[in-house]
Protein backbone atom coordinates (compact mmCIF):
# COMPACT_ATOMS: atom_id res chain seq x y z
CA UNK A 1 0.00 0.00 0.00
CA UNK A 2 1.35 3.40 -0.96
CA UNK A 3 2.27 6.01 1.57
CA UNK A 4 0.54 9.30 0.96
CA UNK A 5 3.09 12.13 0.91
CA UNK A 6 6.89 12.41 0.82
CA UNK A 7 8.21 15.55 2.50
CA UNK A 8 11.17 17.11 0.69
CA UNK A 9 13.34 19.93 2.01
CA UNK A 10 16.89 21.23 1.79
CA UNK A 11 19.85 21.62 4.11
CA UNK A 12 19.13 25.25 4.98
CA UNK A 13 16.28 23.90 7.13
CA UNK A 14 16.55 23.12 10.83
CA UNK A 15 16.11 19.36 11.02
CA UNK A 16 15.42 18.32 14.64
CA UNK A 17 15.55 14.71 15.79
CA UNK A 18 11.89 13.99 15.08
CA UNK A 19 12.36 14.90 11.42
CA UNK A 20 15.79 13.28 11.14
CA UNK A 21 14.23 9.98 12.14
CA UNK A 22 11.01 10.43 10.17
CA UNK A 23 10.73 7.85 7.34
CA UNK A 24 8.90 10.26 5.02
CA UNK A 25 11.29 13.24 5.26
CA UNK A 26 14.05 13.67 2.68
CA UNK A 27 16.70 16.39 2.88
CA UNK A 28 18.50 17.38 -0.31
CA UNK A 29 21.77 19.19 0.51
CA UNK A 30 23.09 22.41 -0.93
CA UNK A 31 26.81 22.45 -1.69
CA UNK A 32 29.54 24.70 -0.34
CA UNK A 33 32.69 25.28 -2.40
CA UNK A 34 35.98 26.31 -0.80
CA UNK A 35 39.26 26.93 -2.58
CA UNK A 36 40.34 23.37 -1.73
CA UNK A 37 37.13 21.59 -2.77
CA UNK A 38 33.37 21.24 -2.50
CA UNK A 39 31.22 19.73 0.24
CA UNK A 40 27.59 18.81 0.70
CA UNK A 41 26.00 20.59 3.64
CA UNK A 42 25.24 18.15 6.44
CA UNK A 43 26.62 15.18 4.51
CA UNK A 44 30.40 15.57 4.51
CA UNK A 45 30.61 19.00 6.17
CA UNK A 46 29.63 19.72 9.76
CA UNK A 47 29.17 23.22 11.16
CA UNK A 48 32.31 22.72 13.26
CA UNK A 49 34.32 21.98 10.11
CA UNK A 50 32.74 24.96 8.38
CA UNK A 51 33.93 27.46 10.98
CA UNK A 52 37.42 25.98 10.94
CA UNK A 53 37.53 26.26 7.15
CA UNK A 54 36.20 29.83 7.22
CA UNK A 55 39.03 30.90 9.54
CA UNK A 56 41.59 29.41 7.17
CA UNK A 57 40.07 30.71 3.92
CA UNK A 58 40.95 34.07 2.37
CA UNK A 59 37.86 34.11 0.16
CA UNK A 60 34.23 33.57 1.19
CA UNK A 61 33.12 30.14 -0.05
CA UNK A 62 30.26 29.85 -2.53
CA UNK A 63 27.00 28.02 -1.96
CA UNK A 64 25.12 26.24 -4.73
CA UNK A 65 21.60 24.89 -5.04
CA UNK A 66 21.12 21.16 -5.61
CA UNK A 67 21.00 20.34 -9.33
CA UNK A 68 17.71 19.36 -10.97
CA UNK A 69 19.06 15.87 -11.57
CA UNK A 70 19.55 15.33 -7.84
CA UNK A 71 15.85 15.93 -7.24
CA UNK A 72 14.80 13.90 -10.29
CA UNK A 73 16.85 10.95 -9.06
CA UNK A 74 15.18 11.15 -5.65
CA UNK A 75 11.68 11.33 -7.13
CA UNK A 76 12.37 8.33 -9.36
CA UNK A 77 13.17 6.33 -6.19
CA UNK A 78 10.05 7.58 -4.41
CA UNK A 79 7.58 6.62 -7.16
CA UNK A 80 6.96 3.12 -5.84
CA UNK A 81 6.19 4.20 -2.29
CA UNK A 82 4.47 7.59 -2.54
CA UNK A 83 1.55 9.13 -4.37
CA UNK A 84 3.04 12.63 -4.32
CA UNK A 85 5.57 14.92 -2.66
CA UNK A 86 5.55 18.36 -1.08
CA UNK A 87 8.82 20.26 -1.35
CA UNK A 88 9.32 23.03 1.21
CA UNK A 89 12.42 25.11 0.59
CA UNK A 90 14.48 28.21 1.21
CA UNK A 91 13.01 31.42 -0.25
CA UNK A 92 13.01 31.44 -4.04
CA UNK A 93 14.49 34.96 -3.86
CA UNK A 94 17.55 33.65 -2.02
CA UNK A 95 18.19 30.38 -3.87
CA UNK A 96 17.09 28.44 -6.93
CA UNK A 97 16.54 25.29 -4.84
CA UNK A 98 12.75 25.45 -5.05
CA UNK A 99 12.89 25.76 -8.85
CA UNK A 100 15.25 22.76 -9.00
CA UNK A 101 12.82 20.72 -6.92
CA UNK A 102 9.90 21.60 -9.19
CA UNK A 103 11.89 20.86 -12.35
CA UNK A 104 13.10 17.57 -10.85
CA UNK A 105 9.51 16.48 -10.28
CA UNK A 106 8.61 17.30 -13.88
CA UNK A 107 11.65 15.43 -15.18
CA UNK A 108 10.73 12.34 -13.15
CA UNK A 109 7.06 12.71 -14.07
CA UNK A 110 6.16 12.64 -10.38
CA UNK A 111 3.53 14.93 -8.79
CA UNK A 112 5.32 17.50 -6.62
CA UNK A 113 3.84 20.58 -4.98
CA UNK A 114 6.45 23.18 -4.00
CA UNK A 115 6.11 25.65 -1.13
CA UNK A 116 8.22 28.77 -0.82
CA UNK A 117 8.98 29.20 2.91
CA UNK A 118 9.72 32.90 2.24
CA UNK A 119 12.72 32.46 4.55
CA UNK A 120 14.90 29.51 5.61
CA UNK A 121 15.90 27.46 8.67
CA UNK A 122 13.09 27.18 11.23
CA UNK A 123 10.58 28.78 8.85
CA UNK A 124 10.84 25.61 6.76
CA UNK A 125 10.62 23.32 9.80
CA UNK A 126 7.41 24.99 10.99
CA UNK A 127 5.77 24.36 7.64
CA UNK A 128 6.78 20.69 7.61
CA UNK A 129 5.31 20.21 11.09
CA UNK A 130 2.10 21.97 10.09
CA UNK A 131 1.86 20.04 6.85
CA UNK A 132 2.13 16.74 8.68
CA UNK A 133 -0.68 17.80 11.01
CA UNK A 134 -2.87 18.62 8.02
CA UNK A 135 -1.96 15.27 6.46
CA UNK A 136 -3.11 13.53 9.65
CA UNK A 137 -6.43 15.35 9.28
CA UNK A 138 -6.84 13.77 5.85
CA UNK A 139 -6.18 16.86 3.74
CA UNK A 140 -5.16 16.38 0.10
CA UNK A 141 -1.54 17.23 -0.78
CA UNK A 142 -2.55 20.07 -3.10
CA UNK A 143 -4.76 21.58 -0.40
CA UNK A 144 -1.92 21.23 2.11
CA UNK A 145 0.44 23.03 -0.25
CA UNK A 146 -1.95 25.99 -0.64
CA UNK A 147 -2.45 26.18 3.12
CA UNK A 148 1.29 26.13 3.80
CA UNK A 149 2.07 28.80 1.23
CA UNK A 150 -0.36 31.13 2.94
CA UNK A 151 0.98 30.23 6.38
CA UNK A 152 4.55 31.08 5.31
CA UNK A 153 3.72 34.78 5.61
CA UNK A 154 3.10 34.43 9.36
CA UNK A 155 6.78 34.15 10.23
CA UNK A 156 8.60 37.18 11.61
CA UNK A 157 12.35 36.96 12.02
CA UNK A 158 15.29 39.19 12.87
CA UNK A 159 19.02 38.56 12.65
CA UNK A 160 22.14 40.10 14.15
CA UNK A 161 25.01 39.16 11.89
CA UNK A 162 28.15 37.57 13.25
CA UNK A 163 30.26 38.73 10.31
CA UNK A 164 29.54 41.71 8.03
CA UNK A 165 32.34 40.70 5.63
CA UNK A 166 30.75 37.37 4.80
CA UNK A 167 27.30 38.85 4.34
CA UNK A 168 28.63 41.59 2.04
CA UNK A 169 30.98 39.40 -0.02
CA UNK A 170 28.20 36.85 -0.37
CA UNK A 171 26.17 39.50 -2.17
CA UNK A 172 23.58 39.97 0.59
CA UNK A 173 24.39 43.59 1.48
CA UNK A 174 25.03 46.77 -0.51
CA UNK A 175 28.45 48.42 -0.49
CA UNK A 176 27.06 51.52 1.24
CA UNK A 177 25.52 49.49 4.06
CA UNK A 178 28.73 47.52 4.47
CA UNK A 179 30.90 50.64 4.56
CA UNK A 180 28.68 52.35 7.14
CA UNK A 181 28.65 49.24 9.28
CA UNK A 182 32.44 49.04 9.33
CA UNK A 183 33.21 52.74 9.78
CA UNK A 184 30.60 53.40 12.45
CA UNK A 185 30.88 49.97 14.08
CA UNK A 186 27.17 49.47 13.49
CA UNK A 187 25.49 46.14 14.12
CA UNK A 188 22.67 46.01 11.56
CA UNK A 189 19.49 44.12 12.34
CA UNK A 190 18.50 42.17 9.24
CA UNK A 191 15.10 40.66 8.61
CA UNK A 192 13.68 38.54 5.84
CA UNK A 193 10.56 40.20 4.46
CA UNK A 194 8.57 38.47 1.72
CA UNK A 195 11.52 36.20 1.01
CA UNK A 196 14.20 38.90 0.72
CA UNK A 197 16.88 40.19 3.10
CA UNK A 198 16.21 43.71 4.31
CA UNK A 199 18.17 46.09 6.50
CA UNK A 200 15.65 46.68 9.28
CA UNK A 201 17.55 48.87 11.71
CA UNK A 202 21.09 50.05 12.53
CA UNK A 203 22.22 49.62 16.14
CA UNK A 204 25.57 50.43 17.75
CA UNK A 205 26.29 47.12 19.47
CA UNK A 206 25.26 43.48 19.50
CA UNK A 207 23.85 43.86 23.00
CA UNK A 208 21.60 46.72 21.90
CA UNK A 209 20.65 44.87 18.73
CA UNK A 210 19.47 41.79 20.62
CA UNK A 211 17.68 44.00 23.14
CA UNK A 212 15.86 45.62 20.22
CA UNK A 213 14.88 42.22 18.79
CA UNK A 214 13.48 41.20 22.17
CA UNK A 215 11.48 44.44 22.20
CA UNK A 216 10.08 43.57 18.78
CA UNK A 217 8.99 40.21 20.14
CA UNK A 218 7.21 41.91 23.05
CA UNK A 219 5.38 44.14 20.58
CA UNK A 220 4.36 41.10 18.55
CA UNK A 221 3.04 39.39 21.70
CA UNK A 222 0.69 42.32 22.28
CA UNK A 223 -0.85 41.75 18.86
CA UNK A 224 -0.72 37.96 18.54
CA UNK A 225 -1.10 34.91 20.73
CA UNK A 226 2.48 33.60 20.50
CA UNK A 227 3.42 30.52 22.52
CA UNK A 228 6.62 29.54 20.71
CA UNK A 229 9.83 31.30 19.67
CA UNK A 230 12.98 30.06 17.97
CA UNK A 231 16.47 31.19 18.91
CA UNK A 232 18.95 30.25 16.20
CA UNK A 233 22.69 30.78 16.48
CA UNK A 234 25.98 30.47 14.66
CA UNK A 235 28.17 28.47 17.04
CA UNK A 236 27.34 30.58 20.13
CA UNK A 237 25.17 28.28 22.22
CA UNK A 238 25.97 30.14 25.44
CA UNK A 239 24.46 33.34 24.03
CA UNK A 240 21.38 31.49 22.79
CA UNK A 241 20.86 30.00 26.26
CA UNK A 242 21.23 33.45 27.82
CA UNK A 243 18.54 34.88 25.56
CA UNK A 244 16.34 31.90 26.32
CA UNK A 245 16.58 32.74 30.02
CA UNK A 246 15.63 36.34 29.31
CA UNK A 247 12.60 35.26 27.31
CA UNK A 248 11.41 32.79 29.95
CA UNK A 249 11.80 35.37 32.72
CA UNK A 250 9.02 37.37 31.09
CA UNK A 251 7.11 34.49 29.50
CA UNK A 252 7.45 31.40 31.72
CA UNK A 253 5.02 29.36 29.59
CA UNK A 254 6.73 30.22 26.32
CA UNK A 255 8.28 27.34 24.37
CA UNK A 256 11.80 28.44 23.42
CA UNK A 257 13.45 26.22 20.81
CA UNK A 258 17.19 26.66 20.30
CA UNK A 259 18.80 25.51 17.06
CA UNK A 260 22.12 25.93 15.30
CA UNK A 261 22.15 27.59 11.89
CA UNK A 262 23.09 25.26 9.04
CA UNK A 263 26.42 25.60 7.24
CA UNK A 264 24.87 27.09 4.09
CA UNK A 265 23.26 29.84 6.17
CA UNK A 266 26.35 30.45 8.32
CA UNK A 267 28.56 30.85 5.24
CA UNK A 268 26.77 34.15 4.63
CA UNK A 269 25.82 35.25 8.16
CA UNK A 270 29.03 34.30 9.95
CA UNK A 271 29.97 32.77 13.27
CA UNK A 272 28.28 34.51 16.19
CA UNK A 273 25.01 35.23 14.40
CA UNK A 274 21.82 35.33 16.48
CA UNK A 275 18.33 34.97 14.99
CA UNK A 276 14.95 35.31 16.70
CA UNK A 277 11.88 34.03 14.86
CA UNK A 278 8.24 33.45 15.69
CA UNK A 279 4.87 33.04 13.97
CA UNK A 280 2.22 35.71 14.31
CA UNK A 281 -1.52 35.02 14.24
CA UNK A 282 -2.96 34.08 10.85
CA UNK A 283 -4.14 36.96 8.70
CA UNK A 284 -7.86 36.69 7.99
Amino acid sequence: MKKKIAWITDSTAYIPEDLQNHPDVYVVPLSITFSHGSYEDGVNLTTEQLYTNLKNEKEIPKTSQPPVGRFAELFEKLKDDYDAAIGIHISADLSGTLASCKAGGELANFPVEVVDSKAMAIAITRLIWLGMELQEQGMDYKEISKKLQKDAYRIENYMVLGNLDQFYKGGRMSGTQYLLGNILQIKPIIRILDGKFELFEKVRSEKKAVKRMLELFETACQKSDINQIFVMHGNVMEKALHYKEQLLSKHPNLEVIISELSSTVSVHSGEGTIVLAWANDPVN
